[in-house]
């Protein structure tokens, strides 16, 4: 069957799901669960005779729409918030993993394009950083702790401060996604810019190693936390841009919600961010090499996992969680 001719034969029963999925509109857990095992058998349809077609995206938000109903009609005490955390969020982030593939690869553009800048150009460093942050760094070199601006100030409120700015940043990352995504990307560009700078100028100074082995202790979390908030400001922009099958304000209303979870979920890692910063990295150039990379492997480790991982997992159990119901 040609695809046309498939989404054809399908579309009126797809609407009606998305109006018993959305609106509750279903009298027991058994008719949603029907309605799921008939999707699911749409899903593995597509993915095998269109695998490249974006039907198989929009066939994935309802499955994982109804799965999630389908968790919340059955008959557990499972707690709400480990059901967030377990199940909501990493259903929702492989659906929306190409907003993530996108936000990664924004800003890894500008974090290039930030370091070959600052190498052909000596006061961009300077333009980006600040002359303050530049000068203090160079005199900390000569003194042989490039880090030590990082050691400032109380442990606890270095930490205070740290993670009130990064939840500031990303909730700037995630709420710019209004202006059609392009204030996301403009949250994206800075960082990634600064980032790029920002090492080269560690690299210019013959101290790469010891910036990485100080700064990525709180960095790997910090960095990856921004960039999994762009892709909740992408998803909010595409709300706005193409609202599919769905009015504007509604698709607006649903890219709203989603990205909120999804910013909801960056911020324990974010707040594990700022404790590092605050209590460990200070500590980086008196501990050994092989501590701060655990470290930085660990914290990389875990948000990676979580995000990228994890979510695929949570996937294949929702497929065979259909011979359950």
């Amino acid at each position: 069957m040609r695809e046309v001719a498939f989404i054809k034969q399908n579309k009126e029963k797809w609407l009606n799901f998305e109006k018993t999925i959305y609106n509750n509109n279903f009298q027991n857990p058994d008719e949603l669960s029907s309605l799921y095992i008939q999707l699911m058998n749409d899903l593995s349809y597509a993915q095998t005779y269109y695998p490249k077609s974006k039907t198989i995206s929009y066939l994935n938000q309802l499955a994982a729409a109804a799965f999630q109903r389908i968790y919340r009609t059955k008959r557990t005490k499972t707690n709400r918030l480990i059901s967030f955390w377990k199940t909501e969020v990493p259903l929702i982030m492989y659906n929306y993993r190409r907003y993530v593939m996108y936000a990664f690869l924004i800003f890894g553009v500008f974090v290039a394009i930030g370091a070959v800048s600052a190498a052909f150009d000596d006061s961009f460093v300077r333009l980006i950083l600040g002359d303050g942050y530049v000068n203090t760094t160079l005199e900390n070199i000569q003194n042989g702790d490039p880090v030590a601006i990082y050691k400032s100030g109380s442990n606890w409120g270095s930490f205070i401060g740290i993670t009130l700015r990064n939840l500031y940043v990303g909730m700037q990352c995630f709420i710019f996604g209004v202006f059609a995504g392009i204030g996301t990307g403009y949250v994206l560009m800075v960082n990634g810019v600064m980032l790029g700078s920002f090492q080269y100028f560690f690299y210019d100074q013959g101290v790469l190693w010891e910036s990485v082995r100080g700064i990525w202790i709180h960095g790997a979390m910090e960095i990856f936390a921004i960039v999994i908030e762009g892709a909740a400001g992408l998803i909010l922009g595409a709300s706005i841009l193409f609202p599919k099958t769905y009015s504007r304000i509604t698709s607006f209303k649903m890219g709203l919600k989603i990205g909120i979870k999804i910013l909801i979920s960056t911020f324990p890692f974010t707040i594990a961010a700022g404790f590092l910063e605050g209590y460990v990295t200070r500590y980086s150039n008196i501990m050994p090499n092989s501590v701060s990379v655990g470290i930085i492997i660990l914290t990389l480790g875990i948000i990676s996992f979580y995000y990228l991982i994890y979510p695929r997992i949570v996937h294949k159990k929702l497929k065979t969680h259909v011979s359950t119901l």
